[in-house]
């Protein structure tokens, strides 16, 4: 059996490996064929075909197998494309880091959130945050589910997560510490919420109503669900499914059966912003915790750093006030 010799690979990857091979590998993981890959890149097959095997000789292995279905990577171009994928967008990130510097900011970070996170949390741990004294951050925030952005995180695509933390995420080669804890609310429009508040709230006749509901198979959803299976009722089936809380409570303030259940900071931010009201109702069950989710490899910036502890002071001083 032939010994494996880290050294030798290292100074070959060292000496040979380049960008434009990262990138061949991540369009050929896409496309599944080397002949739609040399029509993207402007190549000819046989280029492509050269290319992949000179990089499966650096790496001293198939990369990739071939089938009537297309190209799948193998187990060791797996491990190569995982790492490919976040060299490439490291090397975008530091371009936009070089960006940012030029303009006059100290850094940028790319955030991931998933829905009904507070925007005043965020926007208040955004303007806290001073890398290098008055020079402040640019950030670009990205929405999606918590398998989404973890798989981004994972990928280096995003510099941070803040999300839903539930036993349905995967957490390898993540990290994460509890930021805040949710209940949820009814809110419904003004007058609705009032009629609402005059009577014992019957789950059968709950379901009539104009339901506005996240997307399916999410844990606030499912929840939503084992409320009304609880009273043996069918879930209801939503007039719209969305995450922007803006959207739902414009719906609603405007529309007299719309109802919705969301977490109670968010709620409250409606209220403000949208006229809606909150239906004085206990629910017996809380949402998943809020938390923020890191790479557990320690390759955090400075400016990831202090981002995260600006964020946790926010947050420990939001909900210390709330509840207190």
């Amino acid at each position: 059996m032939e010994v494996f010799d880290a050294n030798a690979l290292l100074r070959r990857l060292s000496t040979r490996l380049k960008m434009r091979h990262l990138l061949l590998l991540l369009q050929i993981r896409q496309h599944k064929s080397l002949t739609r890959v040399a029509e993207q890149m402007a190549s000819t097959q046989p280029a492509i075909t050269n290319a992949l095997s000179e990089l499966e000789g650096m790496f001293g292995g198939l990369l990739f197998d071939r089938s009537a279905r297309g190209m799948a990577p193998t187990e060791l171009g797996k491990v190569v494309l995982e790492r490919a994928g976040a060299m490439v967008h490291d090397l975008r990130h530091l371009v936009r880091d070089i960006e940012t510097l030029a303009s006059g900011h100290a850094a940028h970070l790319h955030i991931g959130i998933t829905p009904f996170i507070s925007g005043q949390i965020l926007t208040t741990a955004i303007q806290r945050t001073r890398p290098d004294g008055d020079q402040r951050l640019t950030v670009t925030i990205h929405e999606g589910t918590s398998d989404q952005l973890l798989a981004q995180l994972s990928d280096h695509a995003l510099d941070l997560v803040i999300g839903r933390a539930s036993s349905g995420v995967n957490l390898e080669k993540i990290k994460f510490e509890v930021l805040y804890r949710q209940q949820p609310r009814l809110i419904a429009s003004r007058r609705l919420a009032a009629q609402l508040a005059r009577v014992r709230l019957d789950w059968r006749k709950m379901v009539e109503l104009d339901w506005i509901l996240g997307a399916p198979h999410t844990p606030m959803r499912e929840q939503v669900a084992d409320i009304f299976l609880g009273a043996g009722v069918v879930p209801p089936v939503p007039v719209v499914e969305s995450y922007s809380a803006k959207l739902i409570g414009e719906m609603i303030a405007a529309n007299e059966r719309a109802v919705s259940i969301v977490p109670a900071d968010i709620a409250e931010e409606l209220v403000r912003v949208a006229g809606v009201a909150i239906v004085p109702y206990s629910f017996d069950w809380t949402l998943s915790p809020i938390a923020l989710f890191m790479r557990s490899d320690g390759l955090q910036r400075r400016a990831d750093q202090l981002f995260a502890e600006s964020l946790r002071a926010v947050c420990e001083e939001t909900y210390s006030t709330l509840s207190s």
